[in-house]
């Protein structure tokens, strides 16, 4: 078991989610999933029998996704960030992660279940390190909602 372990929220749409997610990333599976017995039931309101934890790894980093009815919402003020090793990968993953969801600036996309991610390049940091080149990286970044590397890169060199 790690140390940490993200805890996703859902009305009731956990185990879709999860199962979402792990049909998009390598490397990934559901673990256990766990159902509202009489007392969780009656503490949640939620319909007893039915899906209440999905326990699932995303590339060997684990998640719990929770059915636990509409008292609180997702933001983007958490987002998770995918580091993609080229544009095919960076490609993929937007175009499944984006799939009935919200694309925003700068790489970042909420998904259908409201979940936010950060879509980027590994090199990204990289390319902002360099505060004589960086500015021209921002400019670049900011224009953009998917990333494009060859820009980036390009922007970079000046």
């Amino acid at each position: 078991m790690q140390k940490l372990t993200a805890c996703l929220w859902f009305d009731h749409q956990a185990e879709e989610a999860a199962k979402f997610y792990t049909s998009i990333f390598k490397d990934s599976k559901i673990t256990k999933t766990t159902t509202y017995s009489e007392s969780s039931s009656k503490a949640s309101g939620q319909k007893l029998g039915s899906v209440m934890t999905v326990l699932f790894q995303i590339e060997g980093q684990e998640f719990l996704a929770l059915n636990g009815g509409r008292h609180f919402k997702l933001t983007p003020a958490i987002s998770f960030i995918v580091n993609c090793k080229d544009q095919q990968e960076l490609d993929t993953l937007w175009e499944k992660l984006s799939q009935g969801g919200t694309p925003n600036q700068c790489g970042w996309l909420t998904d259908k279940f409201g979940i936010t991610w950060q879509i980027v390049p590994e090199i990204l940091g990289e390319l902002m390190s360099d505060p004589n080149k960086s500015e021209r990286v921002v400019k670049e970044l900011l224009q953009m909602t998917k990333l494009d590397i060859a820009k980036l890169q390009k922007a970079y060199q000046g």
